[in-house]
């Protein structure tokens, strides 16, 4: 009997998907654990794996949008059970094809196409990524072309296959001479791939939340002590530690202390979460003329110790930029922090959207020396880092704002309190 295809459901606020693509042929022979499709959530853009072998029947187009459970394809246990489904509900045009015969009993699995999910052990994907070996490019000798330990350790003596050339990127539709409302137009982008997901993103949580931004600036003299201190021992740390590192360390705390700012609204309910998982914005590679972003999350960030924050937050940064990220990287976050610091000085306020269902967001910019009054009312020169933190007024007041925004400026003066 047939069975279905259907968008599955990847986060708690997931309700639908697009289509992106199919990764086999109508009619193509498809075995469990092959990727047959790629979808778009409000996230990522996502492989789906075949849950049983059969010969693919598609449904919905690339393109279409579906819900989750919604079935877009079928897996026929037979050709003539095929036909049958063929007759009942053609392909879409233009998808149509000859079915291709099923591979015999010993025959081994095709390797995965290009961008597919790679299957590859546990233990032989640590390996690979602890010496930086890009494991997609290796041949697999397990069952179904798995990737073994084996494996990674002959590529690391041998050396790894050369990659193949990537053929050129195709420049986006653009019209020469093209004139709108007096503007000459120089180029046209497409607002699709992930440029597209996040605006929906964006403009759902603007439309979906009561969002406001308290702004003004931490003192972070203290702070930029403490880290010229820990970046000289940075060899006996076992990490270089960044701003962002700090600042993932002593927010995780502040929630810790502040438990109602770590919560979302879920339904009717304010939900406040027992784990305090922080997610990180990371801009990925620069395609024309921006950038996309991406947000993963270092889970039970409050358990961690400052230099796992490091380590773990730099793993995270390379494999976002190398494209290995995995849904569980990017789930289940709970607040976010947004540093805008590196990509350019001056003093600029900016107000983040929440990454719902998260009740809050903080972005800071860049650390700037400029005029304070000391102590003793002299004016001298401080380091000031400007702040904005957009909350969801739904569930969160002035009030617990105000203390958790002191307790993170407590914490970045005083850096003995971190080890409290």
């Amino acid at each position: 009997m047939a069975s279905d295809i259907v968008i599955p459901k990847l986060g708690m606020t997931m309700a639908s998907a697009k289509l992106a693509a199919w990764k086999a042929a109508e009619g193509e022979w498809i075995t469990e654990g092959q990727p047959v499709m790629v979808i778009e959530t409000e996230k990522v853009t996502q492989d789906v794996e075949a849950l049983a072998d059969g010969f693919l029947h598609i449904l919905a187009a690339p393109g279409a949008v579906a819900q989750v459970g919604e079935a877009v394809g079928q897996l026929a246990a037979d050709e003539a059970e095929l036909k049958a489904l063929q007759a009942a509900a053609p392909a879409p045009e233009g998808l149509a094809a000859a079915p291709a015969a099923a591979p015999s009993a010993g025959e081994p699995a095709a390797p995965a196409a290009p961008g597919g999910r790679v299957k590859i052990t546990p233990l032989a994907k640590k390996i690979a990524r602890e010496n930086g070996l890009d494991y997609r490019r290796l041949t697999g000798s397990g069952p179904g072309g798995r990737i073994k330990r084996a494996d990674v350790e002959r590529a690391l003596k041998e050396g790894p296959p050369p990659a193949a050339e990537a053929p050129a990127a195709q420049s986006a539709a653009a019209w020469p001479g093209e004139v709108i409302e007096g503007k000459r137009v120089k180029d046209s982008l497409p607002l699709s791939g992930i440029r597209a997901v996040i605006a929906e993103h964006m403009h759902k949580s603007l439309q979906n939340s009561a969002q406001l931004s308290a702004m003004g600036e931490f003192d972070v003299a203290e702070l930029v002590r403490l880290r010229q201190s820990l970046i000289a021992h940075q060899e006996m740390i076992g990490a270089r530690i960044s701003y962002t590192d700090l600042l993932v360390y002593i927010v995780a705390r502040a929630l810790k202390k502040n438990p109602l700012i770590n919560s979302s609204v879920v339904g009717d309910q304010i939900k406040l979460w027992e784990d305090i998982n922080i997610g990180v914005a990371v801009s990925l590679p620069m395609q024309k003329y921006d950038a996309g972003l991406i947000v993963p999350v270092i889970h039970d960030a409050d358990k961690l110790s400052l230099t796992e924050i490091s380590l773990r937050l730099k793993d995270l940064r390379r494999r976002c930029q190398d494209g290995t990220i995995g849904l569980e990287d990017i789930g289940g976050g709970t607040f976010t922090i947004s540093n805008v610091g590196g990509f350019g000085q001056g003093y600029v306020f900016t107000t983040p959207i929440i990454n719902q269902p998260q009740a809050a967001i903080l972005g800071v910019g860049a650390i700037l020396d400029r005029p304070v009054v000391q102590p003793d009312g002299q004016v001298g020169v401080g380091k000031l880092m400007n702040f904005s933190l957009t909350f969801d007024h739904r569930a969160i007041n002035g009030a617990p704002i105000g203390l958790f925004l002191g307790t993170i400026q407590e914490m970045i003066k005083t850096p003995g309190l971190l080890l409290a």
